[in-house]
């Protein structure tokens, strides 16, 4: 009876978190217009998703952005996080002090501060993507340092101390020893700052130029317009967006698996 109950509670919680999913899945895939009736089969919703230009250039838009900024908060987290690893204890602390700041933060609060830092301070055009870029990076930055730390306390510090007697210069050492054992951890850090930046709203709609777009804000500003069709094919967005999701997870577990 123990063991029924448990696997009924974890049942019940994989439906409330996947049920809404799978039914609007299920609607991307019929002709209705509203959740609540559905209407016959058909691929119109994903043929308008893939031939509508400014969906296009949205989604384009959005994944240049994601990448963009993956690649720089990933570089600045593990520069960040080996630093930290290798420094004083005192200053390690106050790095890891200073890291969770942004953790817990409101996102409201961190693109309101960029915006006001880049157009305020420092007379940067809203227009240009600097302001949304830095404050994206800002936001993801913490979670790759929070990927990579927990791998370089796991890998053996002699390797290092190793590579130094045999002759390596650190900056050897680094690239030959560290790297290596923290790549898991930083494809973490990267996988996690991409999915960040599709995911964010608040400090895109703050920093963001007038013209541009990421899901995230399309899909805020398509909910209050009146364009059935946009507003469907975005079901189709969310469910591509999952499907891609669930291989990503999938490939990683089985890259996992190979590995051990």
């Amino acid at each position: 009876m123990k063991k029924i109950l448990i696997h009924s509670w974890i049942w019940l919680v994989l439906a409330f978190l996947y049920a809404p999913i799978l039914i609007l899945a299920v609607y991307s895939f019929t002709d209705s217009t509203m959740i609540g009736s559905i209407r016959g089969f058909s691929f119109a919703n994903y043929e308008t998703l893939v031939t509508t230009p400014a969906l296009v250039s949205m989604i384009l838009g959005t994944l240049s952005l994601a990448i963009g900024v993956a690649i720089i908060s990933t570089l600045l987290g593990t520069v960040g996080a080996i630093g930290s690893f290798y420094s004083r204890r005192k200053i390690r602390t106050a790095i890891e002090l200073s890291n969770q700041i942004p953790v817990v933060n409101a996102d409201v609060v961190t693109g309101f501060s960029v915006c006001i830092l880049m157009i305020a301070i420092f007379h940067i055009n809203k227009d240009t993507f600097i302001p949304l870029v830095i404050g994206q990076t800002c936001l993801c930055v913490p979670f790759v340092y929070l990927s990579v730390i927990p791998r370089l306390k796991q890998m053996d510090q002699q390797l290092y101390e190793a590579a130094l007697d045999l002759g390596c210069t650190p900056a050897s050492a680094l690239w030959k020893v560290i790297i290596p054992q923290i790549v898991p951890g930083i494809t973490s850090g990267f996988m996690t700052a991409i999915t960040l930046s599709l995911d964010d709203y608040f400090v895109a709609t703050y920093t963001k130029p007038a013209t541009f777009d990421t899901i995230s804000t399309y899909v805020v500003n398509a909910t209050k317009g009146s364009q059935t069709e946009i507003k469907t094919a975005l079901w189709a967005l969310s469910t591509v967006i999952f499907v891609v999701v669930i291989l990503c997870v999938l490939g990683s577990n089985y890259v996992k698996k190979e590995e051990k």
